[in-house]
Parts: C-alpha cells; sequence; structure tokens
C-alpha cells in the first residue's frame, strides 16, 4: 500500500473514531430529559431549550470551524472541538439551574460539536478521497456516526441507571476527551492553492448567487427540525403513553444501528445516481414513516419498528448533502461551504427541539410539532427536486487567490 492509500485510510479510521465519540454521546441527550427535569423540578422547555441553543451554537459557529479546517487542516479543530466537549458535558454533569444548563449543554457542547462532526471529517475526507469514490467514502464516516449511537446509546442508559445522571454526564465527558488525541492525530491536508482557486470572499458569492445552494440549505433545515426533534422528545413521548423508558433507549439505538446501513447505502447509490432525486425520495418517505407511525395503535413493537424504519432514513441526507457541495463547487472550500448548510440544519435543529418543548409544556402532547415534521417532509421533497448537481463555470482568472 503506497503512502497516499495509507494516508486516505487513515483520515477514514480517524474520523469515523471521532464522529463515533461525538454522535454517539450526543444521541443519548434525550435519555436525561425526563431525570433532570424531575429532580431539579423543570418544565421540559428548560431543558429543550438547552439543546436547542446546542443545536444553534453548533450551526452558527460550524461555518468558521470549516473555515479554519480548510486552512489548516482538521487536527487543531478537532482537538479544540473534543475538548470543549469534555468541559461541556463535566459542566453538565453539576448543573443546578437553567444558566448552568444553557452554558454546558447548550454553549460548550456546541462549539464542541462544530469541530468534531461532519461538516469538519467529511472536509477532510473529501480532500483526501478521488471524486469517483468522494459519495462512498463519505457515506463510510457518516455510517460510523450511526454506529456510535448504536453502540454507546445502551452504554449511556446503563450508566444512567447505575449512576445517576450527574455522575454519568462525568463518564460521558471522560469519553469525550479521547477526542483530543484522535483530532490531533488526524493529519489531513488542506488542498493545495491552485493560480484558478476562488478566494474565500468570491466562494461565499458563488455559493450566495447558486440556486441551488439555498434550496439545498433549506431542505437540510427540515433534516434538522425533524432527526433532533424525534431523538430528543422520542423517549419522553414514549414514556406519555405509558411505554417504558428502557424501550425508548432501545428505539433510539435501533435508529443508531439501522441508520448504518441507510447511510453506506445512500452514500453508494449517490456514485452513481442523482443525489437530488435520491434526497427528494428519502424526504417522501420519512413522511410516510412519521405518519404510519402516528395513525396505528402505539406498542413497543410499533416504536421498534418507527426507530428501524427512520434509521434507514436518519442520517441518509449527510453523505448526499455534502456530496452536492462537492459536486458543485469543488472541495478546495467545502467544509465551510458545507458548514453554512449546515447551519440551515441547526436552524431547524433549534426549531424543532425546542418547539416541541414549548408546544409539549402548552397542550400537554406533542400533536402539532408532529404535523409539522410531516408538512415539511413534502416540502423538503418538493425543494431537492430542482436542485442540479452540475459543476459550476468559472472563468480562470475570477476570484483568482492571492
Amino acid at each position: 500500500m503506497d503512502a497516499l492509500r495509507r494516508h486516505t485510510l487513515l483520515i477514514i479510521v480517524l474520523g469515523s473514531l471521532v464522529i463515533s465519540l461525538a454522535m454517539g454521546l450526543r444521541h443519548g441527550f434525550g435519555l436525561f430529559m425526563e431525570p433532570m427535569s424531575s429532580d431539579l423540578g423543570w418544565g421540559r422547555e428548560v431543558f429543550a431549550f438547552a439543546l436547542a441553543l446546542q443545536n444553534l451554537i453548533w450551526g452558527l459557529s460550524q461555518p468558521f470551524s470549516g473555515a479554519l479546517a480548510d486552512r489548516f487542516g482538521a487536527a487543531r479543530v478537532v482537538a479544540a472541538g473534543g475538548l470543549l466537549y469534555a468541559l461541556g458535558l463535566a459542566m453538565m454533569g453539576g448543573s443546578d439551574s437553567a444558566l448552568g444548563m444553557s452554558v454546558s449543554a447548550g454553549l460548550l457542547i456546541g462549539l464542541g460539536l462544530s469541530g468534531t462532526t461532519f461538516s469538519v471529517i467529511l472536509g477532510a475526507v473529501g480532500r483526501a478521497v478521488p471524486p469517483e469514490k468522494r459519495s462512498l467514502a463519505m457515506g463510510i464516516v457518516s455510517a460510523a456516526g450511526s454506529f456510535g449511537q448504536f453502540a454507546m446509546l445502551p452504554g449511556t442508559l446503563g450508566l444512567l441507571e447505575w449512576l445517576g445522571w450527574s455522575a454519568a454526564l462525568l463518564v460521558m465527558g471522560g469519553l469525550a476527551a479521547l477526542m483530543v488525541p484522535l483530532g490531533g492525530m488526524l493529519r489531513d491536508r488542506p488542498s493545495p492553492r491552485q493560480a484558478s482557486d476562488l478566494s474565500l470572499r468570491a466562494a461565499l458569492d458563488e455559493a450566495a448567487g447558486h440556486r441551488g445552494f439555498w434550496l439545498l440549505c433549506l431542505g437540510f433545515f427540515v433534516c434538522g427540525f425533524q432527526v433532533v426533534f424525534i431523538g430528543v422528545h422520542l423517549p419522553g413521548y414514549l414514556v406519555d403513553n405509558g411505554i417504558a423508558v428502557q424501550v425508548g433507549g432501545t428505539v433510539l439505538a435501533l435508529v443508531g444501528l439501522f441508520n448504518i446501513v441507510g447511510t453506506y447505502t445512500a452514500g453508494w447509490l449517490g456514485g452513481f445516481l442523482s443525489k437530488p432525486r435520491l434526497l427528494t425520495w428519502l424526504y417522501l418517505i420519512r413522511g410516510v414513516v412519521i405518519t404510519i407511525f402516528l395513525v396505528v395503535p402505539l406498542s413497543p413493537a410499533s416504536a421498534y419498528l418507527f426507530g428501524i424504519a427512520m434509521g434507514l432514513l436518519w442520517l441518509s441526507t449527510v453523505p448526499l448533502t455534502n456530496g452536492i457541495v462537492a459536486s458543485v463547487f469543488g472541495v478546495r472550500h467545502l467544509s465551510m461551504l458545507g458548514g453554512i448548510v449546515f447551519l440551515f440544519h441547526q436552524l431547524g435543529s433549534f426549531t424543532g427541539v425546542w418547539l416541541g418543548g414549548y408546544f409539549y409544556d402548552l397542550y400537554g402532547d406533542y400533536a402539532v410539532v408532529w404535523k409539522i415534521a410531516i408538512l415539511l417532509s413534502v416540502a423538503a421533497a418538493a425543494l431537492h427536486w430542482f436542485i442540479d448537481e452540475v459543476p459550476v463555470k468559472r472563468q480562470a482568472s475570477t476570484g483568482a487567490e492571492a
């Protein structure tokens, strides 16, 4: 195996490990909503707002983390993100006020996630892998995040039952600290500057004037709304309907397990089929799955089937969405442009998780937000139908790097 192939494999393996930890730890946050809210005398909106803030901070800081990774490489960004993530979990374990929860679970973990998840890692992978294999490689790394969700969620539930929520969060902070040395080894190579490369400002102007870029952003808003609302509020929704809390943990684990299959398959299909068309069908099927879940009688079996079906569709959007950005705009500013698209995902995440807590406290159930999630599926499917992934045409002298 030559040096270039070894380097590429190392990027994929290390990136997979970092995303597995970052996404696996985050995926279990919904299990803490009920015990923390009960012990500390909060309504669910306090916890929901902190996680909504986390997603908002994650999204707002993602373009800047991505731009730093594009220029200096991913290693420093991932290591700094892992440190903030670990600190946020440790402080979350000691939170006893709404402010402490917002600073720890919201601000610090949000910043940590921006340096340890998809835009930064997939940008490094996109630079390391040949174009014809890029979608598949992104699918593999995204699937690793799904494996982390599946593998770590039962452990999170076990820690919660064994140690209680405070000590469990401290242990999770120790696991998050492992991302610091892993990030230090992630020595990706920023794309060498070419005479025809766009400057950062020119790349932003180019994307801002591209209709498909904004359609992609709006579609990813829907993805964030749906997955974070479900990931945070589904355990509570099941408990409210007389389903044991362990069932909610198992459902989220099934989401992670079957997302491995779904995300890998989406990345593979994106290598030879239209990525925008695949996204259209993905969002339509999501809407159908949510509708069926709400109309059939609720039981542990129906919840498990919902977890399996949603898992196949969960992060399948990620390699396809980032693949479209790379196909249209190239990889020179991939982490930054992917970060802007991801910002819209996180705006959707903020809206979904916060509205879930708000309407629950207002009406005592999640009926309104479930209906919004279904309508948004139809809207996202329509948006992606009009996206064209043809590379932009540039004049060699336009916007060149100084």
